[in-house]
């Protein structure tokens, strides 16, 4: 099981779709439980993944310390702005199977909705690339000023080993969208071109990182997605500060998200609902997001419009399978490379 862990409901960035620290209503600032209790549930599970998250997880670099030395986890991850990863100590960070960075493509677009970020974030990639082996990924939202084809490739060029976005679409504060069914059609379109330029790579001996690709690919070819695809609520619980335990962690104030808490455990599960279950794509996009398929804050045809994206971005790799089963046939390529994710990581699948 993955279990996701905030440290912190406060962040040191206020991006215009998310709007920063996480409101003390929901969760406190802090952690108030005893680590025990997140020792004793955790350990529980011998195959479990801690996944480090908040607001910004790295201004509390030395209780991520602590939590590591203190609580035996088959993988640990860091969801983090990249800011702060000088604070941690170089033999922490290389525990860490997989680091995830939040930036959002060429540095016009990242530094439009996150503030000028880019040049310190860069800095800080480029110095953790020198000693860092393990899972590198760009962890992109996908907005109005999103090339999908440029910025993807971008971030693949600079350093990152896979990138994977989410679409901001749903919570997303009014005024920051003007046309979103005019941008998912040019979405869609960079997609196909994305995918073309992917099966190229393939074709020449590369296989690049580019997340909802592998994972869409491994779904079809290896194992079908769980749903949702992140595994919210079945492979992957939250954990907030004050012990409670929910399905998603961007959602911890509604009740069908509430799960339970880390001294009476998990006492009921969440599913997706219609129309998803019943879906011919379901094995794929299982839904997409949990908190997306519950509350469509867009309405039928906001989800209508999503939907469609996740539907063409599907068939668009369903389309290059027989090339590239050519090219693994004909050892370009290995095939255990495009088997991923080996566990999960954080990294939703599907946009």
């Amino acid at each position: 099981m993955l279990y996701i862990v905030f440290l912190t409901a406060k962040c040191n960035l206020s991006c215009k779709y998310c709007g920063g620290s996480i409101d003390p209503n929901i969760m406190p600032s802090e952690i108030t439980y005893d680590l025990k209790l997140l020792k004793n549930f955790v350990e529980k599970d011998e195959n479990a993944i801690l996944a480090f998250y908040g607001g910004e997880p790295l201004l509390r670099p030395s209780l991520m310390e602590e939590i590591m030395d203190e609580i035996d986890a088959k993988h640990f991850v860091l969801q983090t702005n990249g800011l702060f990863l000088k604070k941690v100590r170089k033999k922490y960070l290389k525990k860490l199977s997989t680091i995830l960075i939040s930036i959002d493509g060429v540095k016009e677009v990242n530094d439009y909705y996150k503030g000028e970020v880019y040049e310190k974030v860069m800095e800080n990639v480029r110095w953790l690339k020198k000693f860092y082996c393990g899972d590198l990924i760009a962890r992109m939202v996908a907005n109005e000023k999103t090339d999908i084809f440029r910025d993807v490739r971008h971030l693949l060029s600079v350093g990152f080993d896979r990138v994977h976005w989410q679409i901001n679409a749903v919570w997303s504060p009014d005024g920051l969208w003007t046309d979103f069914g005019s941008w998912i059609k040019e979405y869609n379109t960079g997609i196909s071109k994305l995918v073309d330029w992917w099966v190229k790579e393939i074709e020449n001996g590369v296989v690049r990182g580019i997340v909802p690709f592998l994972g869409i690919f491994k779904a079809f070819l290896f194992e079908p997605n769980v749903s949702p695809p992140c595994g919210a609520g079945k492979t992957s619980f939250s954990i907030t500060t004050d012990g409670k335990i929910t399905a998603c962690p961007i959602c911890a104030e509604f009740e069908w998200n509430k799960l339970g808490d880390l001294e009476s455990g998990i006492k009921k599960f969440v599913d997706i609902l219609e129309p998803c279950k019943s879906c011919n794509f379901s094995t794929i996009c299982g839904g997409r997001c949990l908190f997306f398929n519950r509350e469509r804050l867009w309405g039928d045809e906001g989800f209508k419009l999503v939907c469609g994206s996740c539907k063409h971005l599907i068939n668009e790799i369903e389309r290059v399978i027989p090339r590239i089963k050519g090219y693994v046939k004909e050892g370009r390529v290995d095939l255990r490379d495009l088997q991923y994710p080996k566990f999960n990581n954080t990294t939703e699948i599907i946009p």
